[in-house]
C-alpha cells in the first residue's frame, strides 16, 4: 500500500508490517514528533535476490546511498536513505551468518 508520504510493507504469512510515514504530514502522530528526522535509524530487510532488487530500485530512480557490496562475512547489501533520514538496507546472505 502506498500514498503520498506513506508506504506500508507487510507479510501476512509472518505477521510483519513496517510503515514509513514522511514527517511533516498533517496526519503524522504524535504531533510533537511531526518535524523530527530519523537520522541514525537503520532498517534492514533480508531479500532472496539482492542483485535483482538493486536493479529494480535503480530502475525506479531511487538514489543509492551505499552501492552494492559484499562483506567478507557473506553479507551482500546496498543502502538507500528515505526523506526522513532513515537508512534502509537490503541484504542477502551469500553464506549462512555465524551463530
Amino acid at each position: 500500500m502506498a500514498a503520498d508520504g506513506f508506504a506500508s510493507l507487510s507479510r501476512e504469512d509472518v505477521g510483519f508490517n513496517l510503515i514509513f510515514l514522511r514527517t511533516g504530514l498533517p496526519t503524522f502522530k504524535p504531533e510533537r514528533l511531526r518535524g523530527r528526522s530519523a537520522d541514525g535509524l537503520l532498517v534492514v530487510l533480508v531479500v532472496d535476490d539482492i542483485d535483482g532488487e538493486y536493479a529494480r530500485v535503480q530502475a525506479e530512480g531511487v538514489t543509492i546511498t551505499t552501492p552494492i557490496e559484499t562483506e567478507p562475512w557473506g553479507e551482500r547489501y546496498f543502502q538507500v536513505t528515505d526523506p526522513n533520514g532513515a537508512t534502509i538496507q537490503l541484504v542477502q546472505w551469500m553464506t549462512e551468518p555465524a551463530e
